[in-house]
C-alpha cells in the first residue's frame, strides 16, 4: 500500500523550471530516496505532497487523501523537515518546542525529551542567535516530536556536523525498523545509499530513473579495468572480444549483459574496461590468461556512478 502517492504531478513555472509528470509512490514501511541536485525539482514535489502548493496537473495524496484539500487533516500524520529552516526569532528554542507541542495538543513530552538528548540539542538559547547546526537540530526534534506515521525529509542533514549526520542516519534506520514510512530527499549519496529501499532520480523536473536500491548494490554486471603490458596485447584483445553497449551505466535490475565485452578503451594507457555478467567472470579470467597484464581489477560501481550517467558527466574512460 502506498501511503504517499504522486501521479502525473506538474507545476510549470516557465523557462523549464518546475516539475513535469512526476509519478511515484512510497509504500508503507519503506524509505524512499528522492535524489537530485539543488534545483532539480525535489522541494517543489515535496511542497505539493505537504499541501503547500496546488498542482497544475496531476495529484499528490497522503493516506489516500488529497494533499491540497485535506491539508489540515494530513498534518497530524506527517513529520516534515524542510530543507530551509525559518524559525520565529523572538522565541527561545524551549519556547518554540512548547509552542509546537501546544499546536499538536501534546501533553506527554517524554519522546520529545529523548530526541533532545539524542541529538544533543541545547534549546534554551534565543533562536535569533542560534547557529545553523543548532537550528537544524531543533527542526529535527520538532518534526519528529509527535511520533508521526509518515516522515517527509527534505535535505535533512544539511547544516549538521558529520557526527550528527551519522546520528541522524542511525535514527532514520531505527524509524524504518519501527515501520515508519519515509520520503528522504537529498543530494548526498551516502545518506541515500545507507537508508533507502527504493530510489528515484530527478533531473530538470522529470523522473529519469526509479529502482530498487539492492538491485544497484547487487547488479549482475561487474566492471573490470585491465591494463596490458604492450599495445599489441590490447589490440589482440580488442579483436577477440566484442564491444558491448551495456555498461556500468545500465539500469539496475534486469539489464544484465550476456557473457562479457569491452565497454571502453584507453589506447594511450593500453587499458580496457570490460563488463561481465556474474556468470561469465570465470570465462573472462580464463581468456586473460593468454595475455600479459600489468593489472586486472574490479571497478566498484556506486550510486554516485549511476546518478552521474544522467547528468552528462563525461566518462573518464571514453573510448579513444
Amino acid at each position: 500500500m502506498d501511503l504517499i502517492e504522486v501521479e502525473n504531478l506538474t507545476k510549470d513555472y516557465g523557462h523549464g523550471r518546475g516539475v513535469f509528470d512526476v509519478d511515484f509512490g512510497v509504500r508503507e514501511g519503506e524509505v524512499f530516496g528522492f535524489l537530485g541536485p539543488n534545483g532539480a525539482g525535489k522541494t517543489t514535489t515535496i511542497r505539493h505532497i505537504m499541501g503547500f502548493s496546488r498542482p497544475q496537473k496531476g495529484t499528490a495524496k497522503v493516506l489516500g487523501k488529497s494533499s491540497w484539500s485535506s491539508y489540515y487533516e494530513n498534518q497530524k500524520d506527517i513529520g516534515y523537515l524542510p530543507g530551509e529552516i525559518a524559525l520565529p526569532e523572538n522565541l527561545t528554542g524551549t519556547e518554540f518546542i512548547q509552542m509546537m507541542a501546544d499546536l499538536r495538543g501534546m501533553k506527554d513530552m517524554t519522546y520529545t525529551e529523548g530526541l533532545i538528548d539524542r541529538f544533543e540539542l541545547e534549546p534554551r538559547g534565543g533562536l535569533k542567535r542560534m547557529s545553523l547546526g543548532i537550528k537544524r537540530k531543533l527542526a529535527v526534534v520538532t518534526a519528529f516530536m509527535h511520533d508521526p506515521r509518515i516522515l517527509v525529509l527534505d535535505e535533512p542533514t544539511s547544516g549538521l556536523d558529520p557526527v550528527m549526520q551519522e546520528t541522524f542516519i542511525e535514527f532514520v534506520q531505527e524509524e524504518k525498523a519501527r515501520g515508519k514510512t519515509i520520503l528522504l530527499s537529498s543530494h548526498i549519496f551516502t545518506e541515500v545509499d545507507a537508508t533507502c529501499d527504493r530510489i528515484a532520480i530527478i533531473k530538470d523536473g522529470r523522473l529519469v530513473s526509479t529502482f530498487v536500491a539492492d538491485d544497484l548494490r547487487h547488479n549482475e554486471n561487474k566492471t573490470f579495468k585491465i591494463e596490458f603490458t604492450d599495445p599489441e596485447g590490447l589490440a589482440r584483445f580488442r579483436d577477440a572480444v566484442p564491444q558491448v553497449e551495456a555498461n556500468e551505466g545500465a539500469a539496475p535490475g534486469p539489464d544484465a549483459i550476456e557473457g562479457f565485452g569491452i565497454s571502453s578503451v584507453k589506447r594511450h594507457y593500453n587499458q580496457a574496461k570490460v563488463v561481465a555478467n556474474d556468470a561469465a567472470v570465470n570465462d573472462l579470467i580464463r581468456t586473460l590468461t593468454d595475455y600479459d597484464l600489468k593489472f586486472f581489477s574490479e571497478v566498484p560501481f556506486t550510486l554516485e556512478d549511476y546518478f552521474m550517467k544522467f547528468y552528462d558527466r563525461e566518462a573518464e574512460d571514453a573510448t579513444n
